[in-house]
């Protein structure tokens, strides 16, 4: 029997509809708000799992009537905002979800609120700024420019200036710039455009669910904030045999414009995106991306944004999370488990934009192969979220949120402590009593390995 009030069927997302003008329509929005919140406040089982749903239980516990009716329509933009479309509730707790008729979706009601806003009021100057990812990247990534970025954030006064004009908390953890980037880095790798023609296929890989052939989206953060990461990648890969090449170019994955319900900025990113995708995929690539939301991004969003899509859906079934990657390839026995180095005691931050993946642990599974290695995982929020945990006024929301992350890596102590999400790690650094800094899972690994 299933967990989801005696329903025997899996839930089923239904498409975004965000191209019908009826989806921008405020009154009928509304109106769904209500209905929504209505079933969320009889419900409660999403309590624990952020603040938007005690922002909203806590507003109707203090109305005068204790009912949603009769909340101020202020109220139901709070609970918005404190959604940051993590899925959890959708994935994990809501028992009315489809095909329940009820029909509760409550993640992207909230991206539909977000879209009107956006759509009616336009996206603030701070919005914008804090979404372009791959613009302030490509300007924070010039070398001098770089330098400058990194010191002015490391200062009190600096960090006093950006929250004053930006609204980013001075508390908030801020990521590095690199002048070198990860395309730089990696550019001897050649592209997928200039790549000879696929090899044919060893007996093993023609049984694979896998090509061991990978075209690489670096990603905005993987590219110019944590370049390290797509070197560790593609040595972990090279070493089991894997042949590792660059899209031709690559944009923004789209993930933070769809968080502000900006979703016109997600079709233009889409458009750049997805074709040289799709034409790795011809070619007889696989596709890998080292920050789960950019997975997830091209596995569901724009899937359900864009379901007639052939080449979003051929993109969408090639595309893989490194770890699930790798994975695969051990149960086609193509793995490599000649490991050097054991990793000890690794207390194992699962963040929420891999966990709605259902792919289950592979992240786990695999560190679990090197031998003197034993796993503490930890699947709850860290409370990071994309920028939510940055914003000066939800910054002790988002560390109130990721205070049970921190005890647990706290109480664990560990030899080592990571997360498949670079920012959810830095998220966690931010809240430990005593300074340590985390390193990456595909870091680990290629320790494991010994590889330099």
């Amino acid at each position: 029997m299933s967990s989801r009030e005696g329903s025997l069927e899996a839930p089923t997302r239904h498409a975004l509809e965000w191209r019908d003008p009826k989806f921008y329509d405020g009154s009928a929005l509304e109106a769904e708000l209500e209905r929504v919140f209505d079933i969320c406040h009889g419900c409660r089982r999403c309590f624990s799992l952020c603040n938007a749903f005690p922002t909203l239980f806590d507003a109707v516990d203090a109305s005068a009537h204790g009912e949603v009716a009769g909340l101020e329509r202020r109220v139901f933009w709070q609970v918005v905002d404190h959604c940051y479309l993590c899925d959890m509730c959708f994935m994990t707790k809501c028992p009315y979800v489809p095909p329940h008729p009820w029909n509760v979706d409550f993640p992207h009601l909230m991206l539909r609120a977000k879209a009107v806003r956006a759509r009616s009021a336009g996206l603030t100057v701070r919005e914008r700024a804090l979404a372009a990812t791959d613009t302030v990247g490509r300007l924070a990534g010039i070398p001098v420019v770089a330098q400058l970025v990194n010191a002015v954030n490391r200062t009190a006064g600096g960090r006093a200036l950006l929250e004053k004009t930006l609204g980013v908390d001075r508390t908030a953890p801020l990521p590095q710039y690199h002048a070198r980037s990860a395309r730089r880095r990696l550019a001897h790798l050649g592209t997928t455009a200039r790549a000879a023609a696929a090899p044919e296929a060893s007996p093993a890989q023609a049984t694979a669910a896998t090509s061991g052939r990978v075209a690489l989206f670096t990603t905005c953060y993987g590219n110019r904030n944590e370049p390290a990461l797509a070197e560790d990648l593609v040595a972990v890969f090279a070493h089991n045999g894997i042949d590792v090449r660059l899209l031709a170019q690559e944009r923004c994955c789209g993930m933070p414009r769809l968080e502000l319900g900006d979703l016109r900025s997600v079709a233009r990113l889409k458009q750049f995106n997805i074709p040289p995708l799709a034409r790795a995929v011809a070619a007889g690539y696989d596709l890998v991306a080292p920050i789960p939301s950019c997975v997830l991004m091209f596995k569901q969003e724009l899937p359900l944004m864009y379901p007639e899509d052939a080449q979003v859906r051929r993109v969408a079934a090639r595309m893989f999370d490194p770890f699930e990657y790798l994975m695969l390839r051990h149960e086609a026995g193509l793995l490599r488990t000649d490991f050097k180095a054991p990793l000890g005691k690794v207390s194992y931050h699962v963040p929420c934009h891999l966990r709605v993946q259902n792919l289950g642990l592979k992240t786990r599974d695999l560190m679990r192969l090197v031998p003197g290695t034993s796993v503490d995982t930890i699947e709850r929020c860290s409370g990071h979220n994309g920028t939510y945990g940055v914003k000066h006024e939800f910054r002790a929301a988002s560390v109130r949120i990721g205070r049970a992350v921190v005890q647990r890596v706290e109480s664990a102590q560990a030899d080592h402590y990571t997360s498949d999400c670079p920012m959810a790690a830095q998220q966690i650094a931010s809240g430990l009593a005593q300074p340590r800094s985390p390193e990456h899972p595909l870091r680990l690994l290629r320790i494991a390995y010994g590889l330099s």
